[in-house]
């Protein structure tokens, strides 16, 4: 099966990928590299940031998205932007801790305003730009303990629909991916705290938790939901715009 890097051509385009540094992040960063773009790696993580950037040929820059500002200076030439950066945080909605709360709508939806916002005049002078947002099933549907990141992914759908909107008639196209649980670090991490907060063992988190509603009883690999990224870089996606594609093996269809 050919891969969707072979059939998209990138060359002289600007990238900017947050979260880039591991994950679904760094598996963006590649593919787009492989395609041919100029990749600005964005991460807090100085260095697999640099580690990353040194492997796809681009470029570093350490950024801490909970500062309005962050990354608006790498943006402003940007011919693609993946709002990609996130983080979990698993607790009972009274217990949540509202300092947690306010940091995760800062790095997954005010950092991603700030970065279009920036990114946007320079993408209409040129009738042609890409924003995905990978949101998450999360975005679509609640589940119980996740108060910050289903809010947080519920307010970057509404953003990504009116960037959509509004950049439509300046070929700009604005969309999320809405992958279920995906091998990455940050699901890693919120087995150990899914489990104490449901109370069963770890090993079953994965079956009974996060996969008890998926029909394939999988985790997504994060260079599947990158491959989904680039395609809504080629020109075969141009009239994708303002949708909200899923990938989470029937999760939200039942």
């Amino acid at each position: 099966m050919t891969r969707s890097v072979d059939s998209v051509d990138l060359q002289g385009r600007t990238a900017v990928v947050t979260g880039a540094a591991s994950g679904i992040g760094r598996a963006c960063a590649t593919v787009l590299a492989e395609a041919g773009a100029k990749v600005r790696v964005l991460d807090l993580d100085a260095e697999r940031a640099n580690e990353v950037a040194a492997a796809i040929g681009g470029e570093a820059h350490v950024v801490d998205l909970t500062d309005p500002h962050g990354g608006i200076r790498v943006a402003d030439d940007a011919d693609i932007l993946v709002n990609n950066a996130g983080f979990q945080v698993v607790r009972p909605l009274e217990e949540f801790p509202p300092a947690t709360f306010h940091q995760m709508l800062a790095v997954m939806v005010e950092a991603p305003f700030q970065l279009m916002r920036a990114a946007l005049p320079h993408m209409y002078a040129q009738n042609w730009g890409r924003i995905v947002n990978v949101s998450s099933v999360h975005g679509l549907r609640a589940s119980a303990f996740k108060a910050g990141y289903v809010t947080a992914k519920h307010a970057l759908e509404g953003l990504s629909k009116v960037a959509a909107v509004e950049g439509g008639p300046h070929g700009v196209t604005s969309n999320c991916v809405n992958p279920g649980y995906v091998r990455t670090p940050l699901v890693e991490k919120q087995i150990a705290d899914q489990a104490a907060a449901h109370g069963i063992p770890e090993q079953e988190v994965v079956e009974q938790v996060l996969l008890a509603r998926s029909a394939t009883k999988q985790l997504i690999e994060p260079g599947q939901v990158a491959e989904l990224v680039l395609y809504l870089c080629s020109p075969a996606a141009a009239f994708i715009n303002g949708a909200s594609l899923t990938m989470d093996g029937a999760w939200t269809a039942q």
